[in-house]
């Protein structure tokens, strides 16, 4: 029934400069638009999370960035360690090709990345190096993903940059959303 925060106002928490970031969605900038015509960059911080294999790394990434980190478990769940110590144990694990707000882990140790701006979902292998698992153009905003026991990743479409905020006051949306699934026997972490 408790709860804390940490690595509040890190830098791997936030988002991206703007002069280093402008994401491409759809062939077109990525921008809040109002309805008026006044612009402004999205600047959206945390939002992917997901868990290593062997429990001992959260991996994250903000939405406005194209940059995966890390942290120490250890650190962030003893509450006695102060923010410097636990600033200490995050890892810059590099760019993920593009930006994205979902991540997955599988039991073999691979990381799992939706690319918004490519309509795709992207897995690290273990030295680093990142491949295409899906890429289809229905996957407009991959988002929440999930390995399960089937063999399967699932992943959500939720569509997020044709919200009316992003698009002068108008929804573009199309209903239904699509849950997808692509074979990757891979299974989930699961943490005992």
């Amino acid at each position: 029934g408790e709860s804390w925060r940490k690595l509040h106002d890190h830098p791997s928490t936030k988002a991206e400069a703007l002069s280093s970031f402008r994401p491409i969605v759809e062939g077109r900038p990525l921008l809040e638009r109002q309805p008026d015509g006044k612009t402004k960059p999205i600047k959206m911080g945390s939002d992917g999370i997901a868990i290593s294999a062997d429990g001992s790394r959260l991996y994250y990434c903000p939405l406005a960035s194209r940059r995966l980190y890390s942290v120490a478990i250890d650190a962030l769940v003893d509450r006695s360690i102060d923010e410097s110590a636990v600033a200490a144990t995050v890892i810059d694990e590099g760019d993920r090709g593009g930006a994205s707000d979902g991540l997955e882990t599988d039991a073999a140790g691979y990381i799992y990345s939706t690319n918004y701006e490519h309509n795709a979902v992207l897995r690290r292998r273990s030295g680093g190096e990142w491949e295409t698992v899906v890429h289809d153009p229905r996957l407009l905003w991959p988002d929440t993903m999930s390995v399960a026991a089937d063999g399967y990743l699932y992943v959500t479409a939720n569509q997020l940059h044709r919200q009316a905020k992003y698009q002068k006051g108008k929804d573009l949306r199309q209903k239904p959303y699509t849950l997808f699934r692509v074979r990757i026997d891979a299974q989930p972490v699961l943490l005992r």
